[in-house]
């Protein structure tokens, strides 16, 4: 992609609450098993039936079906223990593919393990992804020293994109590594590394791919994402605190009508009015609010507390699923196809 492609347009502006919408017309999103497509060679998935199926909807669609993985899940710090493991301790990183194309959100510890994946499908064999990067707090940030396709080979490509309001990723990237914080220095990657300013608004990524940003209300800010092809619409809206009305607006706006919404759900609706106020997250109950007001058709809760062990997070899901039908909660590995 050339820097060129990367053109502002106009800055979205809100046009109202947008009308439930008819439940009769969602299906819930299948959770599948995917093979890795084989980037920059033209071949598809390993398994010929998954070839021939997406075959078949590309030709309809002119894309293949997005497909969504996630690699990282929990807020605030990793959590390696036991009673977390089923929903996963890694924190925010979630992987988007279609084609040969690979986007990436956020570079929490679940980037080491998606890089490790992508070194074992790859090889020796050079390839691109796009990063978009929401903020630049640790659980966002906190794999990127550990991400070994930065290290591996030279003609790989990365597109790191995020506001460099406060400060640039670039920066940020470099004084994570910095003595006397990191062993490693930061020229010790091969890999090209592009670095792209973006704000709110929309723009174009690649043929077909658009994306929008707006800004999340979290302490030192934070952006969210929403990614649109012909075949389906993606919308990452983590680290989000409700109550500002301007911000309450734009998180409804950047969903609507979108296929997935993964949205911030990291408090208890009790935790969050007792004691953590200002903190700059949500909870289950205004995550329904956004995907019932935006007419988005599934609702991904993401972003978990590390205090909230798998038996939490599935009454969470039990008890938010009398409110809307359509919602789970992120774990690692899951994967979900458009």
């Amino acid at each position: 992609m050339r820097a060129a492609s990367l053109q502002r347009s106009l800055a979205v502006h809100y046009r109202g609450r947008v009308p439930l919408p008819d439940r009769r017309c969602h299906q819930l999103r299948e959770i599948v098993s995917w093979e890795p497509t084989r980037q920059l060679t033209g071949r598809g998935p390993s398994s010929e039936d998954t070839k021939e199926a997406t075959s078949k909807r590309a030709l309809v669609c002119g894309l293949e079906p997005m497909r969504i993985k996630f690699w990282g899940v929990r807020g605030s710090t990793p959590t390696p223990q036991s009673e977390n493991m089923r929903y996963g301790g890694n924190t925010s990183c979630v992987e988007v593919r279609f084609g040969d194309r690979i986007y990436i959100f956020d570079c929490g510890t679940g980037f080491r393990v998606l890089g490790q994946q992508l070194q074992s499908e790859f090889g020796d064999r050079p390839f691109s992804a796009h990063v978009f990067v929401s903020h630049f707090h640790w659980d966002h940030i906190q794999g990127m020293p550990f991400f070994r396709p930065l290290y591996a080979n030279a003609e790989s490509r990365f597109l790191f994109q995020c506001s460099s309001r406060t400060r640039s990723l670039k920066q940020v990237l470099a004084d994570q590594m910095a003595a006397p914080y990191f062993p490693v220095d930061i020229g010790q990657m091969k890999a090209r590394r592009d670095f792209y300013d973006i704000e709110s608004g929309r723009i174009t990524i690649e043929d077909g791919v658009q994306l929008q940003t707006a800004w999340l209300n979290h302490p030192q800010g934070c952006m969210g994402f929403r990614l649109e092809t012909k075949d389906g619409i993606l919308v990452y809206a983590t680290d989000n605190e409700p109550g500002d009305a301007a911000f309450d607006k734009a998180v409804r706006k950047l969903a609507e009508g979108a296929d997935v919404l993964i949205y911030d759900a990291q408090y208890l609706p009790e935790e969050y009015e007792a004691r953590r106020r200002g903190w700059g997250h949500s909870h289950w109950r205004e995550a329904v609010n956004v995907v019932m007001e935006s007419g988005a058709k599934e609702l991904v809760l993401f972003h978990h507390d590390p205090d909230h062990t798998d038996a939490i997070i599935d009454k969470v899901v039990h008890e938010a699923r009398n409110y809307y039908p359509k919602v789970r909660a992120a774990a690692e590995g899951m994967e979900i196809n458009l």
